[in-house]
């Protein structure tokens, strides 16, 4: 008996829903080189158009001359260099927490604090839409795993009811699929009602959102005691990589002493975190950026509108376009491709089925004459692309 791998790589195919890896030949940016050929994008999460920025680089190149470019080790035997202690800081006081974790990756993030948090005996209710490594998380943790309805409290309210243990209500700050965000006093005010705590990945929220670009709980005023784990990313609007934990002294510790992913883990390039102090800062300080990319989303908004497109109930630089068949979206994407715009189409199982769109996401480094150029190209697909005939 061996593993049939060729027939389900000939049935993903057959479904519209093979993968394939663009080659980015180009730093990331609005203009890009992929595959040999010069596109526009509309497809990275770079948000504040940061991952380029020269004063990033030079923050990097300084940190490599002397920090090196290795972690060595992990933070607990020799790894936990002052640029990593420097950046926690940074971002506990960004935060407005006592303190932060750094991790290697999201991914690396979501499971080791969901799993140090909670185990067998204990309850992880997840919003039905959260992102994989969150589900993945609840599921490993060994707790009993339910999920609630797409961002409604009173589900929460009802799951919570049957929950046992120590409890952790988990959910995305921002959708990454929809662009949706979470109404969060909601889910906050059903989880201390009952005594559990509230645990957020804000990933796609930082940066864009909060007059400071503190993300989901700067945008609502929701303090630690309404969130007390709070999960970003450094990948996306920092522009550089990674991902911590903000939070209680109590929580940080807590996950010092039980978060595998944390604990059996080389730490990120010292330089990286030289990097993400400098992005940080521009972030902070460089209000321009959000209110450009507000401008964006609005132009964007407004025109996609008039072509007569359907869109999700986003504010963020989340812009899905529905389309529902996984082929007719492969097909969107491709006639966009011809014309010199890279726009991922994004396909089951990522998102649910019959649910296969165009995600379009905005960054501050776009232009308004380039996010015209998408809508004109748009307008012209559109009409031209065929019907639906399921």
């Amino acid at each position: 008996m061996s593993f049939d791998l060729s027939a389900r790589l000939a049935a993903r195919r057959a479904d519209n829903l093979y993968r394939q890896r663009p080659l980015l030949e180009s730093p990331q940016g609005p203009q890009v080189v992929v595959d040999g050929q010069p596109l526009l994008a509309f497809c990275n999460n770079d948000y504040l158009g940061l991952a380029n920025h020269p004063q990033v680089i030079e923050a990097w190149q300084a940190g490599a001359s002397r920090w090196g470019v290795g972690g060595g080790a992990s933070h607990l035997v020799i790894g936990h260099s002052g640029p990593h202690h420097a950046l926690e800081e940074a971002l506990a006081e960004f935060t407005g927490r006592p303190r932060a974790l750094l991790f290697s990756n999201g991914y690396m993030a979501n499971l080791g604090a969901v799993t140090a948090l909670v185990g067998q005996g204990d309850t992880v209710l997840e919003d039905r839409l959260n992102h994989a490594s969150l589900l993945d998380a609840g599921l490993l943790s060994g707790a009993r795993f339910n999920r609630y309805l797409h961002n409604d409290a009173a589900s929460l309210a009802k799951r919570l009811e049957k929950a046992c243990g120590n409890t952790l209500v988990v959910t995305d700050g921002v959708f990454s699929m929809d662009g949706d965000v979470a109404d969060l006093p909601s889910l906050a005010r059903e989880a201390k009602a009952k005594g559990a705590w509230l645990m957020v990945d804000d990933a796609h929220g930082f940066g864009p959102l909060g007059a400071q670009g503190g993300g989901i709980a700067e945008h609502f005023g929701l303090s630690v005691d309404d969130v007390p784990v709070l999960v970003g990313t450094l990948g996306k609007a920092f522009g550089t990589s990674g991902a911590f934990v903000a939070g209680s002294q109590e929580l940080i510790e807590s996950l010092i002493q039980f978060a595998r992913p944390y604990i059996y883990t080389t730490s990120q390039p010292p330089a990286l975190a030289c990097a993400t102090l400098k992005s940080l800062e521009l972030l902070r300080s460089e209000h321009w950026r959000r209110e450009h990319l507000n401008t964006l989303i609005h132009q964007f908004r407004s025109g996609a509108e008039q072509i007569g497109l359907q869109l999700m109930d986003s504010f963020t630089p989340i812009q899905p376009i529905m389309i529902g068949d996984s082929g007719r979206a492969l097909r969107l994407s491709a006639m966009l491709r011809e014309r010199g715009l890279l726009v991922t189409a994004i396909r089951p199982p990522t998102v649910p089925a019959g649910s296969a769109r165009l995600r379009v996401t905005l960054s501050a480094a776009h232009t308004e004459a380039q996010v015209q150029l998408l809508l004109s190209a748009l307008d012209d697909c559109w009409r031209k692309l065929e019907p639906d005939h399921a």
